[in-house]
């Protein structure tokens, strides 16, 4: 049973994290998600979703701006919710043994991207050579190939032997190494700003961009109301146009 868990383990956080498609892949990266599956392996469905619901209410409300992540929640369920219920301890226990290993998903993503900053110059070359194929590869396969082997291996062997193991390896990191990661990821939700206003490119939506940003950052709200609040404009603005257009015709 313990071997089964943690191949799953491993194989979840590597298909979650690969972002296959962009469709379920925020969904199945959920501790609350994943927690039934460990919990049928297990024989312990009640238990898992416990401990995958405490786990949750803890990224519930967390923003990857600019596409960085502050912690990485599939690799805090992977690794804390199958511990917790082969070592039998509680779910306020596994929501404090999750936090490191969230933490040491950021760290791991940071690595990925810097590795998969090579695939993205191999893809340029493809694009003047016009082989289509290995864009594909560049785009799909290479990441795939890296995933697995920066994803399964530290989750299956985390699962199997314990948490001693990671926690061993955090205190093994060099301090350099850290907070150099950290500066790389601090500077990415600014990045991602900046091409999300790229992308918006009229004039006229980059008020609602900025409106937006102050809302969340002096009124306070989280982001449901924030969605809800961006939700009833977008169809405020609909509405008015098709409004002005039947008026018009």
């Amino acid at each position: 049973m313990l071997l089964t868990l943690s191949i799953v383990a491993g194989l979840w956080y590597w298909i979650s994290q690969s972002k296959l498609g962009y469709t379920f892949h925020w969904a199945i990266c959920q501790p609350i998600v994943m927690a039934l599956p460990f919990g049928l392996i297990y024989g312990d469905i009640s238990k898992a979703l416990i401990i995958g619901a405490s786990l949750e209410m803890v990224y519930l409300g967390m923003v990857a701006a600019g596409a960085n992540i502050p912690a990485d929640e599939s690799l805090a369920g992977v690794i804390a919710i199958p511990i917790a219920l082969v070592s039998d301890i509680s779910a306020a226990t596994a929501v404090t043994l999750a936090i490191p290993f969230g933490l040491l998903g950021v760290l791991q993503d940071q690595i990925r991207r810097t590795i998969q900053a090579n695939f993205a110059h191999k893809a340029d070359k493809y694009a003047e050579e016009c082989n289509i194929k290995g864009i594909e590869r560049c785009a799909i396969l290479f990441p795939l190939i890296l995933g697995f082997f920066l994803r399964f291996p530290p989750v299956f062997l985390a699962n199997y032997f314990g948490s001693g193991v990671v926690e061993n390896v955090l205190a093994a990191i060099p301090q350099w190494l850290t907070h150099g990661l950290e500066v790389t990821g601090g500077l990415l939700p600014a990045l991602g700003f900046a091409i999300t206003v790229f992308i918006i490119g009229k004039k006229t939506y980059l008020p609602f961009f900025i409106l937006g940003f102050f809302m969340v950052q002096y009124l306070k709200i989280n982001v449901m109301a924030a969605a809800i609040f961006g939700t009833c404009m977008a169809l405020l603005i609909v509405f008015l146009r098709r409004e002005n257009q039947n008026t018009t015709t």
